[in-house]
C-alpha cells in the first residue's frame, strides 16, 4: 500500500520541544530548544513508515505566542503549500496545546484547500520518557492522508482520538487524555490496524463557510469577559475603551451574569458593541431566554468562550447585525 504524501507545517509547542532529560516533562520550556518541522521529522524518523512527509518552514514557538496574526499567516501558508505541492494528500500542523483548539477552529472556518488539515500536539516533549509526540505525529499524518477526512473542517489529533475542531477543548493541564469533545465525543480512533470513523460533524466548515480572510491583514478585536460572584462592569468598560469591536460573555451556566455586569453589558450593546453569550461551564448550550434575547445578546450556542471569540471575530468581518450574527452562530 502506498504511503500518503503529507505537508508538515511546524509552529512549535511541546511536541517540538526538547528537555534536559527523560524526566524533564515540566520545565523544558526554560531550555528554549524547540525543533523546526525538519528537525522534528529527523527526531522521529519512524513517521516515514506511514507517510512521505514534506517539511514546510514556518516557526518554532510556544503556542502562547500564537494568535490572530499567525492564524491569518497559516491560512495563507496552507494555500501556498497546496499550490506548490498539488500532489499532497493532506496537511499536518504541529502546535502547542495551550491555544491549539483556537487555532484549529479558526482554520476549520477559514481554510479553503480541499485536502484535510490536521492539527496535532503533545502533552510531553519529544525527549520525555513515554512521550506522546512521536505517535501523535505519525497518527496525524495517517489521518491527513485518509480521504474520509476530507470535508470535515480542521481536525485535532491527540491520544489516538480524532476530534472536530469546533467541539474539542483542553480539559486537563497534564494528562494525556486532555483533549475532549464534552458534548458529543470524538469522531473516531486511530488504531494500530486501521483508522476507525464513527460520525461526521454537521456544522459548516472549510470551503462551505462564508469567511474569506485571505486578503485580510488583521481581525476585529474581540475580548472575553469572565463572570464571577460579585463581578461589576469594569472589565466590560476596559475592553471597550481598549478598542474591542465585540465581546464574549463567559457567564454563569446556563449563560447569566451578575446584575452589575449585565447592566454594563446592555449599555455596551446599545452603544454598538455586539456581545456573544457563552458560559464558563465547559459544556452545554447557553439558554437563549426571553431576557437574553430582549437584552440583545448573540446566542453562542454550545461554543465555549474561546471558540465563541473566534467565531465572533470572523462574524464581524461580514456583519454587525444581531440577526445575522445569530444565524452565523447557528450555522457554524
Amino acid at each position: 500500500m502506498s504511503r500518503p504524501k503529507i505537508a508538515l507545517i511546524g509552529t512549535g509547542g511541546t511536541i517540538s520541544s526538547m528537555g534536559r532529560g527523560p524526566f524533564d516533562i515540566a520545565d523544558y520550556g526554560t531550555l528554549g530548544k524547540v525543533m523546526s518541522a525538519t528537525e522534528l521529522l529527523a527526531f522521529w524518523p519512524q513517521v516515514a513508515e506511514v507517510a512521505e512527509v514534506i517539511a514546510i518552514p514556518y516557526r518554532a514557538v510556544p503556542s502562547t505566542a500564537l494568535g490572530p496574526q499567525e492564524w491569518l499567516e497559516l491560512v495563507r501558508l496552507c494555500d501556498e503549500t497546496v499550490a506548490k505541492h498539488p500532489d499532497i494528500d493532506g496537511i499536518v500542523i504541529t502546535h502547542g496545546t495551550a491555544t491549539l483548539e483556537e487555532t484549529a477552529y479558526f482554520l476549520s472556518l477559514t481554510v479553503k484547500v480541499e485536502v484535510p488539515v490536521v492539527v496535532v500536539g503533545a502533552q510531553r516533549p519529544s525527549t520525555g520518557l513515554s512521550s506522546d509526540a512521536g505517535m501523535n505525529l505519525a497518527n496525524a499524518c495517517r489521518v491527513a492522508g485518509d480521504k474520509r477526512a476530507r470535508g470535515l473542517g480542521a481536525l485535532v489529533l491527540l491520544n489516538d482520538e480524532i476530534h472536530a475542531a469546533r467541539e474539542v477543548t483542553k480539559t486537563s493541564t497534564s494528562r494525556m487524555q486532555t483533549f475532549r469533545s464534552p458534548d458529543f465525543g470524538c469522531l473516531g480512533h486511530v488504531d494500530a490496524d486501521a483508522i476507525a470513523w464513527y460520525r461526521r460533524p454537521l456544522r459548516k466548515a472549510g470551503r462551505e463557510t462564508e469567511f474569506d480572510v485571505r486578503g485580510l491583514e488583521s481581525l476585529p478585536r474581540v475580548d472575553i469577559v469572565y463572570s464571577y460572584a460579585g463581578a461589576d462592569g469594569a472589565a466590560v468598560q476596559a475592553f471597550v475603551a481598549a478598542g474591542a469591536q465585540g465581546l464574549v460573555s463567559a457567564g454563569f451556566a446556563p449563560s447569566f451574569v451578575s446584575p452589575a455586569m449585565g447592566e454594563t453589558m446592555i449599555a455596551a450593546m446599545k452603544a454598538g458593541t455586539p456581545i456573544a453569550a457563552s458560559t464558563r461551564a465547559g459544556s452545554g448550550r447557553m439558554f437563549y431566554t426571553t431576557r437574553m434575547r430582549e437584552a440583545g445578546f448573540v446566542n453562542a450556542d454550545n461554543l465555549n468562550p474561546q471558540k465563541a471569540r473566534v467565531l465572533l471575530m470572523l462574524g464581524l468581518t461580514v456583519t454587525r447585525k444581531l440577526d445575522e450574527l445569530n444565524r452565523i452562530f447557528a450555522e457554524y
